[in-house]
């Protein structure tokens, strides 16, 4: 089995792809007007119009409704990034170094799911992330 990738349901997909490209710096791939994709290195995220959930089965998915979930991004410099962002978009928490070794800030997307970015700062962690 091969993990695909995440998909969100957005109400405002516009506002949604607009906000992964601003964090990831990455152009998204539109495969129809009603989804697209941004692909990494190591995952996709997909997102899909609320329109998209009637193709699967009316009412399995709502927009902004996710209190449960945080999509995590490595990336090479918090710090920065948080920088780059904070003032573009709605913080969490502004950079800490987490007990698991990670420094992380985190945000919400235009519908509310949690977008937390780390970088491995401790040896530990360094050493668990470069091997995936």
């Amino acid at each position: 089995m091969k993990f695909a990738s995440t998909r969100l349901v957005a109400a405002d997909i516009k506002a949604v792809v607009s906000f992964y490209e601003k964090v990831t710096e990455q152009t998204a791939d539109w495969l129809a007007p009603v989804f697209a994709e941004i692909v990494t290195s190591r995952a996709t995220l997909a997102i899909g119009s609320a329109e998209t959930v009637a193709l699967f089965k009316q009412g399995s998915a709502e927009p902004g409704a996710n209190r449960s979930a945080i999509l995590e991004f490595e990336v090479d410099d918090v710090d920065g990034d948080f920088a780059r962002l904070k003032d573009e978009v709605e913080v969490v928490h502004a950079p800490k170094t987490m007990p698991w070794g990670n420094r992380a800030a985190q945000f919400r997307d235009p519908e509310g799911t949690i977008v937390s970015l780390y970088t491995p700062v401790t040896d530990t962690a360094k050493q668990r992330f470069g091997s995936r």
